[in-house]
This record gives C-alpha cells, sequence and structure tokens, in this order.
C-alpha cells in the first residue's frame, strides 16, 4: 500500500474515530454517566491520531509533499470532518 492510500484510509478511519467521540462516547460519558466506552473508543482514536500524524510526516519527508500539504494535512486531524475534506481536497489529488 503506497503512502498516500494508507493516509487516506487511516484519515477516513481517524475521522470515524473523532466522530464517535464526539457524537457517541462523550454523552454517553456525561449524560448516561458510562465511562467505558470513552475509553475504549478514545483509546483507538489516540493510536490512530499518532499513526495518522506518523504517516503524513513520513510522506512529507519521502514523497517531498511540501510543507503546505503537510500542515493542512495535520490540522484536519484536528477539526470534526477534517480529515474527509483534506482526502478529497489533498490525498485524493495525489492518488493516481
Amino acid at each position: 500500500m503506497t503512502g498516500i492510500k494508507l493516509i487516506r484510509f487511516v484519515g477516513l478511519l481517524e475521522g470515524i474515530s473523532f466522530l464517535l467521540i464526539l457524537f457517541v462516547s462523550m454523552p454517553l460519558k456525561y449524560i448516561a454517566d458510562m465511562h467505558e466506552p470513552n475509553q475504549i473508543i478514545g483509546m483507538g482514536h489516540g493510536v490512530l491520531f499518532i499513526l495518522y500524524v506518523a504517516i503524513v510526516l513520513y510522506i512529507h519527508f519521502t514523497i517531498k509533499w511540501g510543507y503546505k500539504n503537510s500542515i493542512w494535512a495535520f490540522l484536519a486531524s484536528l477539526i470534526p470532518f477534517g480529515t474527509f475534506v483534506a482526502d478529497k481536497k489533498i490525498f485524493k489529488e495525489f492518488d493516481k
């Protein structure tokens, strides 16, 4: 799997896990006092986030992506729905 295909896949998983935290596990934690889903989903999201950032750095240095694309790709992981937008605007352009 190439670096771009990998970041598209991990970005999708990371984006889904981020949305699960925001819209499922956090409401369960604070409304229903259920902490377990937040711990499980949070751990998975943390691992995916670290993997995503590592892949961004890998692509930055191997493909010579440039600072602009790398910074936008990193910022996309911090914003809800950001990795989905990055997939359409940044990653798809390089995955040809």
